[in-house]
């Protein structure tokens, strides 16, 4: 196995990885009932019984279409009863747009943000140093194996070598690919990181899209499980991803945390971070691909 010259359509680490998923026969069918006109579905919860709500189109005697949101979970209090497209859909873009933080506090979080990727752009050196030692080390494991695969007659032992031979070349790739990937980004902070604080300062904003795949992504990176509706008393509390989790912690003051200034407003922001950077890595990454 080697490198091609040619540019791959998807990287080794990806192909790696698919042929594992064919192997393992882990696949979950695509649901075709994803669009536009349920964006919700299989997202929220019946607040009674915590199972998923549906959507439908329901017809009235006039011969026109309404749509609907219901449970269908024989047993719950809520079965069957209908729910309002207009209604839940409302309620949640004005949960939406309550997860905002203030102009302020998203300031602070860009300069930490910023910070902590010039901090990282320090690092990918010493990193790309242990990667090629790595490499080297590899190189040396193969060297050893093929001067035994030369020196044995047995058709067994060489065989085992020769699997042992294979695997070591797939983590050679491996860490080449690695290494090619720590290089210096060719784009700039602003430029990588725009769309991803433009979600987190309006998440609102990227649900407005016409595209359901837009919708998806802000149900993905905002919340951490389904959302439970209950049809008389509306969203229950959300449990939202950490950096909305946090970011509304002190934008609400809870435990004393928007009273503190300087040095703690700092500390808390770093904490932050480290989540930051991962959600923002998937919006950039979602964006690049469309």
């Amino acid at each position: 196995m080697r490198k091609g010259h040619h540019k791959g359509l998807i990287s080794f680490k990806t192909f790696t990885r698919i042929q594992q998923r064919i192997e393992e026969d882990a696949r979950a069918p695509a649901r075709k009932d994803i669009n536009l006109d349920f964006a919700l579905r299989g997202s929220v919860v019946c607040g009674d019984c915590e199972n998923p709500l549906t959507g439908s189109w329901s017809t009235s005697k006039t011969g026109k279409k309404h749509p609907y949101y219901m449970c269908f979970h024989k047993g719950c209090v809520s079965y069957r009863k209908s729910i309002k497209r207009n209604e839940i859909e409302g309620a949640f873009e004005t949960m939406l747009q309550q997860m905002s933080p203030s102009a302020k506090l998203f300031q602070y979080v860009r300069v930490i943000f910023k910070h902590e990727w010039e901090k990282r752009l320090g690092e990918i050196d010493k990193i790309k140093k242990a990667l090629r030692q790595d490499v080297l080390k590899i190189e040396r494991q193969i060297e050893q194996l093929v001067d035994r695969i030369v020196d044995t007659e047995s058709h067994t032992v060489i065989t085992a070598y020769e699997r042992r031979l294979n695997q070591l070349e797939r983590e050679k790739l491996l860490t080449v690919e690695k290494l090619e990937n720590k290089a210096t980004p060719q784009r700039g902070f602003d430029e990588m990181f725009e769309l991803a604080f433009s979600f987190f300062s309006n998440p609102w904003k990227l649900w407005a899209s016409e595209h359901i795949e837009d919708k998806r992504t802000v149900l993905k990176l905002a919340f951490d499980h389904r959302l439970a509706y209950h049809r008389k008393e509306g969203f229950r509390t959300p449990k939202t991803t950490l950096p909305f989790n946090i970011l509304g912690d002190i934008c609400m003051g809870r435990g004393g945390m928007a009273e503190r200034k300087g040095f703690y407003d700092m500390t808390i922001l770093r904490y932050v971070f480290s989540s930051l950077y991962y959600k923002c890595s998937i919006i950039v990454a979602f964006s690049c691909s469309k």
